[in-house]
């Protein structure tokens, strides 16, 4: 695929981080299909904000949790540009459930799992066959990925919302799978693990982290903003480190490290 035209897949794209992700990698010359459950107009903002950075958009609509669906979505992405050089598992649900784990009702978890983890894995399935079938001229030295969001959850328990944390885990797990599946493919594999960052999926949250923000409570002290994850995307994607595949990166001012 090399000195072909660039084209990206971003789920869950029309708004958030994903709009974030879809604008670093306009910026790094792809041509980007977002695809989301719902067109709204935040899509229609988002399809505006890539033309905008010298790029052509469009936006493919599908619930990644509707396996049967799945087929005509990848169709619909490779129609619209043609071979895919990147895609990006964006799309994901927060817990509807905080509080004891031991009251999380069957529900809250299927509903994560199949959104999460089996609508992400199996149209993660479908998308490497077809980049496979596109053999790559660089198969030593990736000029593909797939990249997917998961979360400091992945990592860290917090059990008033266990069943995202679970989710989440799986994603990093899938992460490190398809970059063993895939590299004879030359195609990268990348996990990002946002920290707290200020979207509408953490708006209902927002008074709880904040005091931590402030208090300083982890070593960058600030909220985390979506172009946040959106450069790290465009940085893996634009092929700038090519000698990694597998790697989780926590983009959360240093949330992670373990202190004692």
């Amino acid at each position: 695929m090399s000195g072909t035209r660039k084209v990206a897949l971003v789920t869950g794209g029309r708004r958030g981080i994903g709009r974030a992700i879809a604008y670093a990698l306009a910026g790094h010359g792809f041509d980007v299909v977002i695809n989301d459950a719902v067109r709204d107009q935040n899509a229609q903002e988002t399809l505006e904000g890539i033309a905008s950075r010298g790029t052509q958009g469009v936006f493919v609509q599908g619930d990644i949790a509707d396996l049967a669906a799945h087929e005509r979505l990848i169709a619909d992405v490779w129609d619209a540009f043609g071979p895919v050089s990147c895609m990006v598992n964006n799309a994901g649900v927060q817990t509807a459930f905080r509080g004891d784990m031991l009251n999380i009702p069957p529900e809250s978890l299927d509903r994560l799992l199949d959104v999460n983890v089996r609508g992400t894995f199996f149209l993660t399935q479908r998308m490497a066959r077809r980049m496979i079938a596109e053999p790559s001229d660089e198969p030593t030295h990736p000029d593909r990925s797939i990249i997917f969001i998961s979360s400091g959850n992945a990592v860290i328990a917090t059990p008033g919302q266990a069943d995202y944390c679970i989710s989440k885990a799986g994603i990093a797990m899938m992460s490190s799978l398809y970059a063993l599946r895939l590299a004879e493919h030359g195609i990268a594999v990348h996990e990002i693990r946002p920290g707290i960052i200020k979207t509408d999926m953490t708006a209902d949250v927002f008074d709880k982290y904040d005091g931590w923000v402030k208090a300083r409570g982890f070593p960058q002290a600030r909220w985390g903003e979506a172009e946040d994850i959106g450069r790290t995307v465009g940085v893996l994607a634009a092929g700038l480190l090519p000698y990694v595949t597998g790697g989780a990166y926590h983009v959360d001012g240093g949330m992670h490290i373990r202190r004692t």
